[in-house]
């Protein structure tokens, strides 16, 4: 009874060294759990925050997409615009560029009418100066009519003398043709005796007899260039008296008819310068109002056309503005997308990290967990013991 009194009095003190060690132990595993409960608190919250933030991010970066998706659709529809605003501006350049060669055109056609106009203008003057110099012809004419009566009887006086002329000159053709036929005749002869003498002198090259003859030849021909001149001479001299004669004829021949001709040429001329001082006057009103007309017209059509030249300059700067506007724009608007694509990058590159982040805290939270159900159990299993 002794020894097992000893015995379970010695089991009695291990079992309660064992309860002490597990009671150290389970109190050691409690201030453990309590430090993994506050460990997985702490883990609770920050995955929370994390999701929290995570979420505010994934919202940021719908917005952004949104927000980018926006100002994508905004940056074609202004692209869009400005490819229109260029073709429209195109179009405009084009249509400048024509009523720029219309404008030319029609400044050429209106200097050219300007031109016309003068010389119109100098037909005018032209025809007002040939008005003033018939009128002072008629009154010449008027004037001169009794001079030219004494004219006749001149020209009577100077028929009777020209037909002495006449006469006189015949006989002076007639001499001169004489002379001609007999200087041509000894021309010949000339000739024949300036042939001989050359044959001569071919035959006789050798002879001492060659000087004389080459001197002869010399004076033959001298004579010879002496008759070919004294011939044009009388030549000339006889077409001069035929021309003479033949003007003399056409003279008298006039002077005859002057007289007759004179009254009826006095009428004529009086009916001409009625006529054409009729067609002055009209043609100077006709061009007078010509004039006028192309005045007009090309002063209109100078205004009009300056005024759609000014209309469309005026088209044209808008239209430079409002493409230099749009331009400005769609600059900004690429900055501002260039911006919203960084900003997306980096919250993305956020996002990514905290949920690299969160899926550590998560394996680390389900870790404390198993550890903690560990923990749990071998407090349970020591209680257990313990209650034993």
């Amino acid at each position: 009874e002794t020894e097992n009194l000893a015995d379970a009095e010695e089991r009695c003190d291990q079992v309660i060294k064992a309860k002490f060690q597990l009671e150290a132990r389970i109190k050691e595993v409690m201030e453990k759990l309590e430090d993994e409960e506050g460990i997985n608190a702490d883990l609770a919250a920050r995955k929370r925050k994390l999701e929290d933030e995570c979420s505010e991010l994934k919202k940021d970066v719908d917005e952004l997409e949104l927000t980018l998706a926006k100002a994508e659709k905004e940056k074609h529809a202004t692209e869009n615009k400005v490819k229109n605003l260029t073709e429209e501006m195109t179009g405009l350049d084009e249509t400048v560029v024509k009523l720029d060669k219309e404008k030319k055109a029609l400044q050429e056609a209106h200097q050219q009418a300007l031109d016309d106009l003068q010389i119109e203008e100098d037909k005018v003057n032209t025809l007002a100066k040939a008005r003033i110099k018939l009128e002072q012809q008629v009154n010449n004419v008027e004037g001169s009519f009794e001079q030219e009566r004494k004219v006749c009887m001149d020209l009577e006086r100077a028929k009777r003398k020209l037909e002495g002329d006449l006469k006189l000159a015949q006989e002076t053709i007639v001499d001169l043709e004489n002379d001609k036929h007999h200087l041509d005749e000894k021309l010949r002869k000339k000739d024949l005796e300036f042939n001989e003498m050359q044959s001569k002198i071919e035959e006789q090259q050798s002879s001492g007899i060659q000087l004389q003859k080459k001197a002869r030849v010399a004076e033959l021909e001298e004579e010879t260039v002496s008759e070919k001149a004294m011939r044009a001479k009388a030549e000339k001299h006889c077409h001069e008296l035929s021309n003479e004669l033949e003007g003399i004829s056409q003279r008298l021949e006039e002077a005859a008819g002057a007289s007759t001709a004179r009254s009826d040429l006095n009428k004529k001329r009086e009916a001409e310068f009625q006529k054409m001082r009729r067609d002055l006057e009209e043609a100077t009103l006709q061009h007078e109002a010509t004039a006028a007309a192309l005045r007009k017209k090309h002063a209109d059509s100078t205004a009009e056309l300056g005024e759609q030249i000014d209309n469309l300059q005026r088209v044209k700067q808008k239209l430079e503005k409002e493409k230099s506007e749009l331009k400005m724009e769609i600059d900004s608007l690429a900055s501002s997308t260039e911006t919203i694509t960084k900003s997306k990058a980096y919250l993305e590159k956020m996002y990514r990290t905290l949920e690299d982040q969160m899926r550590d805290v998560k394996a680390k939270f389900e870790e404390n967990q198993r550890n903690m159900n560990e923990m749990v159990i071998q407090k349970a299993q020591l209680q257990t013991e313990s209650g034993k």
